[in-house]
């Protein structure tokens, strides 16, 4: 019997997201069973080390739909579920789950909050701002009426002492962007003190 790698799982109504953090995997073999039934078997290092995980899913799963993705610090397996409905669990097996397998935080989504996450980034709504008015290029003019709009904000602002840095930050991004003397510029940039 090999060693057990951290396995980490999320889940969505019809899709079951598995991640084996095994760095440097070699002769990965993956068997799913319509019934629910995941093996996983592979080696890493220069021993050979064998990793395995044997488990029994929840409920079925639609093996034609499902998809692996094998990359040099894991493997992703996205599962597809036979029925689109949430599990309580991942396994089977009732009571404490066994201690390499782990929820998988960064892709997690309640159930109640899965209209809201659909994907990354998808909750951000820009309506109608219009980016070109946000003075992420440009030249002098831009750079004035950064500072004019920075000076008037100065007020409002409990973080004061970040205007001049921002300031500092700007202007070397102009100069990078326009003068062929940007590194010498940086150099005198970089040895200021704080304001």
């Amino acid at each position: 019997m090999g060693r057990h790698p951290t396995v980490k799982w999320a889940q969505r109504p019809d899709t079951l997201y598995i991640t084996i953090d095994l760095p440097d995997a070699h002769d990965v073999k993956l068997k799913l069973d319509p019934e629910g039934k995941f093996l996983f078997s592979a080696t890493t290092g220069k021993e050979k080390t064998p990793y395995e995980v044997d488990l029994d899913l929840y409920d079925k799963i639609d093996v034609n739909e499902s998809k692996a993705s094998i990359g040099l610090r894991n493997i992703c397996y996205l599962v597809k579920k036979a029925e689109s409905k949430w599990w309580s669990r991942l396994i089977k097996q009732e009571g404490k789950a066994p201690v390499f397998l782990k929820v998988d935080w960064d892709k997690w989504v309640d159930e109640d909050e899965e209209s809201d996450a659909q994907g990354p980034g998808n909750d951000m709504e820009f309506g109608d701002l219009d980016f070109s008015k946000l003075n992420m290029g440009g030249g002098a003019d831009a750079l004035d009426d950064v500072t004019l709009k920075m000076k008037t904000l100065k007020h409002h602002l409990p973080l004061q002492n970040l205007i001049p840095s921002f300031l500092q930050v700007w202007r070397m991004k102009q100069n990078l962007q326009s003068d062929e003397k940007a590194f010498n510029w940086c150099g005198v940039c970089l040895d200021a003190q704080p304001v």
